[in-house]
């Protein structure tokens, strides 16, 4: 099994469709913007659904940060639509069906049939910055994430 992506690596590029059915490219979205990729089991479980709204209720805070957050999961296009509409979810849902970017990123499995919750704060370099992994901690991925993007916010040249 290959180690997972870690800090200083850098990230993966892929293209995945959104909850729009629109074409997502990593490699499109940096150089302007810090990503917050954030791999999570499944739609409208309640862990998932508890991280979603942690992010939603934060996004304008990411925004201001310039970075945009990114959800990814199994679930289909559909699934994605429904569970976007239905929490009023403002950011990107991408659709991994067959697990291949979690695959490439290495994120880990529970009990080898869980996908893992994992989230990478990616920076415009495209180099990894931050990695947190924790299936029930659900604020602490937020929360770091927020602090790293500020973080690398702060070392912007004005």
């Amino acid at each position: 099994m290959a180690r997972g992506i870690q800090v200083g690596d850098q990230a993966p590029d892929f293209t995945l469709p959104t909850q729009s059915g629109d074409s997502f490219r990593l490699q499109d979205r940096l150089g302007e913007r810090v990503v917050v990729l954030y791999f999570y089991p499944k739609d409208n479980t309640s862990g998932c659904t508890a991280e979603a709204c942690a992010f939603r209720d934060r996004f304008e805070v990411f925004t201001e940060a310039g970075a945009d957050v990114i959800g990814v999961s199994s679930d289909s296009v559909g699934k994605h639509a429904g569970f976007a509409s239905k929490y009023e979810l403002p950011f990107t849902l991408l659709s991994d069906q067959g697990g291949r970017v979690r695959k490439s990123y290495g994120v880990p499995g529970v009990l080898g049939v869980i996908p893992g919750r994992v989230t990478y704060v990616i920076d415009r370099n495209g180099v990894v910055r931050h990695v947190f992994s924790s299936m029930t901690n659900i604020d602490a991925h937020v929360n770091d994430a927020l602090r790293v993007v500020k973080e690398l916010q702060a070392e912007q040249p004005a």
